[in-house]
């Protein structure tokens, strides 16, 4: 499972959330990233060219079994 966030300017990094408040995830990275590239065109392109990171996605695991084992969440 994977999740994107970005970060304010400050080096807070904060979820990214849908229209109902919830967490946005996603099963696959690729859409994952397709996804932040949609919400966040112009941050996304900026890391291309400018460097520094304004966004990510980031892997979620669910427990410590899983963390260890690299196994994804079911």
């Amino acid at each position: 499972m994977f999740k994107i966030e970005v970060e304010d300017g400050r080096g807070l990094w904060s979820d990214v959330r849908g229209a109902d408040g919830a967490i946005l995830t996603f099963e696959k990275e690729d859409d994952a990233r397709a996804r932040l590239a949609e919400l966040y065109p112009v941050m996304v392109q900026m890391e291309k060219y400018a460097g520094g990171e304004r966004t990510r996605v980031v892997r979620v695991f669910r427990s410590d079994e899983e963390w260890k084992d690299g196994t994804p969440p079911s």
